[in-house]
């Protein structure tokens, strides 16, 4: 099976990967209650078997910690969009970074309303991009207003950028490439051709 077809226990319960045991119990029962295909008013077959997949899963440590193992791997994978030779320099770079931060910025809100944010050091880690080169794009990103740092110190999107987003045709996809690399001899004339 390849890495981007095996489900994503943790979303599917709607849950952090530093989720305890009994947080897993309890949110489990709440969504098996809520989906049970019995129940008449939000039964829904196909998502019961989801999160009794990933309760399967997550409350058996030995098979949590062989899922964990490969987890982080996975997610970084999705979400990796350059190597750092490409990317210091290059306009076109910068923008599908700022576009990448965005689109994970947004995806933090619409799977959690609640809580929005994604902290640097998540941002840093999923697109693959230092804190120093990460400063300037949320600088610019600040500015514009598209995103915010919430009073618990985390960066989330706010209602121009989800229109920023979705006015250039919406988020980008898990699992696209979220970059393509330029190659040197290329780079002034990407720069100087674009419009």
């Amino acid at each position: 099976m390849a890495a981007q077809d095996v489900a994503d226990h943790y979303e599917v319960l709607q849950l952090s990967p530093r989720a305890d045991q009994g947080t897993i119990q309890r949110v489990f029962r709440h969504l098996a209650k809520r989906f049970h295909p019995d129940n008449h008013e939000s039964g829904d077959a196909e998502r019961f078997k989801q999160v009794m997949e990933a309760f399967r899963v997550l409350s058996d440590p030995e098979r949590r910690a062989e899922y964990d193992a490969r987890y982080e791997d996975r997610r970084e994978a999705r979400w990796r969009i350059f190597d750092q030779g490409t990317v210091s320099n290059d306009v076109a770079a910068d923008r599908r970074l700022r576009e990448s931060a965005l689109s994970l910025l947004y995806a933090a809100r619409r799977n959690d309303p609640d809580q929005p944010g994604l902290g640097m050091i998540d941002l840093e880690r999923l697109l693959g991009c230092p804190e120093e080169h990460m400063k300037f794009h949320i600088w610019y990103l600040k500015e514009n207003g598209w995103i915010q740092r919430l009073e618990n110190g985390m960066l989330a999107v706010t209602a121009s950028g989800v229109d920023r987003i979705l006015d250039h045709g919406g988020p980008l996809e898990a699992g696209m490439p979220l970059l393509t690399p330029v190659r040197p001899s290329h780079s002034a004339a990407a720069r100087n051709g674009a419009a």
